[in-house]
């Protein structure tokens, strides 16, 4: 059952901003996750979402899925270059934007390199504040994998970035 049609155009715009940061998690590019934001939009007007769906949850699984399909079909996908990310920086002087960027330029690159389940639930979870249960039924997965993933992600993220327990304190 779908939603009306004026009920989802709605939540669809009321929800863009947290579909472009979802998507921009997956994919790295922001030209990609525009490209990858299209098509959950289109699938979402074409399909609508269950009735009684949580509509936000309903839209990050249509991008979860809309992004493996593109992942399978196009092994090839690119990693955005220092261009890129210093657009999104922004152009600044002094010290401190010069670590700052250099910093983000090295987590983007750590991000990239989880794998696509760790990336997705460290996204949800870190960028988006939900809940490990939550995160398990917008995913469709038990919470102890959410958990699994997340611990998986951290630690990688740590170990290529350097990180020791006393540098987070």
């Amino acid at each position: 059952m779908k939603h009306s049609d004026n009920a989802l155009r709605s939540a669809i715009i009321e929800n863009l901003p947290k579909l472009r940061r979802f998507s921009y998690a997956l994919t790295g590019l922001q030209t990609t996750a525009d490209d990858l934001m299209q098509t959950t939009v289109e699938k979402l007007l074409l399909k609508g979402a269950p009735k009684g769906a949580e509509f936000v949850w309903w839209m990050y699984r249509v991008c979860k899925n809309a992004w493996i399909d593109e992942v399978r079909s196009n092994t090839k996908l690119l990693l955005p270059g220092s261009e890129e990310i210093e657009q999104r920086i922004g152009s600044t002087d002094g010290e401190q934007q010069a670590i700052d960027r250099l910093a983000l330029d090295e987590v983007h690159q750590a991000m990239q390199q989880l794998d696509d389940s760790q990336r997705m639930v460290l996204a949800l979870i870190t960028v988006e504040g939900y809940s490990y249960k939550e995160v398990a039924e917008i995913m469709e997965i038990p919470i102890g994998t959410v958990m699994s993933r997340l611990a998986r992600a951290r630690q990688k993220l740590a170990t290529m970035l350097n990180v020791t327990t006393s540098d987070r304190n």
